[in-house]
């Protein structure tokens, strides 16, 4: 929105845009939390297998095991950190329309005032 002054169709333009942001960013956050599952999933099972096919002490295995797998973790964090910013971006909007409801509310009092 530009820097003039608001009036009441703008505003709710803008709610409507807000809006379908909104309603697309519900798929995008599903998706990337079935994403980060998913990797997280494969990850824990590769780990698993390669801690049973490690030799050594206990923690020879897990550390063995931690090194086969570094791959799968990275792009299982890296799916999280996908998913997390898809959450803020979603929380991000509804700030954004609520903030664009109270605008919306006081600019139609202003227009309301000035008809009286």
């Amino acid at each position: 929105m530009s820097d003039s002054p608001l009036n009441p169709v703008d505003v709710e333009r803008h709610i409507s845009e807000v809006r379908e942001r909104i309603a697309k960013g519900v798929r995008v956050v599903t998706d990337a939390e079935a994403k980060a599952k998913k990797l997280r999933r494969e990850f824990d099972l590769a780990f698993a297998f390669a801690y049973k096919a490690a030799e050594g002490s206990i923690p020879d295995r897990k550390y063995q095991a931690q090194i086969d797998t570094i791959e799968e973790r990275e792009a299982a964090e890296t799916a999280e950190i996908a998913f997390n910013y898809a959450e803020r971006t979603a929380w991000a909007l509804k700030d954004e329309l609520s903030a664009f409801q109270s605008i919306g509310a006081s600019v139609r009092a202003m227009y309301e005032s000035v008809r009286s």
